[in-house]
């Protein structure tokens, strides 16, 4: 029975990696907690560890597709991830994560305000017509060094809470290099393709503090769930796509600052 929960926890992952360009660490996490009673440590490195295989290719192929995704971001992004995730790994298992937790899911607060824009969907629903200024046609092309940064600081949170790092990539994108969602969602995704996070999860195996024998069956799940995420994105409009992520970013801020 637990295998099948475990499948289902890397499902539900795969949906929101594809909808929101994330490595489903988020869900994963807790939900390794819950059903198998892990630790927070060996939630982290099994997490890890399940998002280490390709596991969002066919959400990368239907985003390339639609002529949405940064292949030459997700690149620079994906070499600053790596270089940088076993420093998270090592402060996971060695230092108290309380304060970047906080701070983090302070940043996250922050993001999903921006996103979920308030005051404009207070608007929206009572009927008020409300000025937006449209995305440009013209997409960003941010500096090397600019896009290797990304990487560098979500690899670091990648090791330290084993969520793939596009919970920080998505919001820098946007919030800070003009990215429309879509795009942003979607080059996060191409980021997480190649195995990132494996000097990570060689750091979390040394330790003991893996179960691999558990990420399997989440990682088949994860294969399976991403492609429907990201066709869900590509039919709903950006705006949909702002919102729902924006309310996912708060459920994942309170989750960071309760927790």
């Amino acid at each position: 029975m637990e295998i099948i929960w475990l499948l289902v926890i890397g499902l539900a992952a795969g949906v929101l990696s594809g909808l929101f360009g994330i490595g489903g660490g988020v869900l994963i996490v807790p939900g390794l907690i819950l059903i198998s009673g892990f630790s927070l440590v060996q939630a982290t490195g099994t997490s890890l560890a399940a998002i280490l295989l390709p596991v969002g290719i066919l959400g990368v192929l239907v985003y390339r597709k639609a002529g949405i995704i940064d292949l030459r971001a997700s690149i620079l992004i994906a070499v600053g991830l790596m270089s940088t995730v076993a420093v998270g790994a090592w402060m996971a298992n060695t230092l108290p994560a309380d304060f970047m937790k906080r701070l983090y899911g302070a940043f996250l607060l922050y993001v999903s305000w921006r996103f979920i824009n308030p005051l404009d969907l207070f608007s929206r629903i009572r009927g008020i017509q409300t000025t937006s200024r449209p995305e440009s046609g013209e997409f960003p092309r941010p500096s090397v060094p600019i896009l290797l940064g990304v990487g560098l600081i979500a690899g670091v949170l990648s090791g330290l809470f084993g969520i793939g790092g596009g919970n920080i990539i998505v919001p820098m994108l946007t919030t800070f290099l003009g990215y429309p969602a879509k795009r942003a969602i979607a080059t996060s995704l191409g980021a997480l393709l190649p195995p990132i996070g494996l000097p990570g999860v060689l750091y979390y195996s040394h330790a003991g503090t893996l179960d691999l024998l558990t990420a399997i069956p989440v990682a088949g799940g994860l294969f399976l769930g991403v492609v429907f995420g990201a066709r869900f994105t590509l039919k709903l409009p950006t705006k949909t796509v702002k919102l729902l992520y924006g309310l996912f970013l708060l459920f994942v801020s309170i989750r960071f600052l309760i927790s």
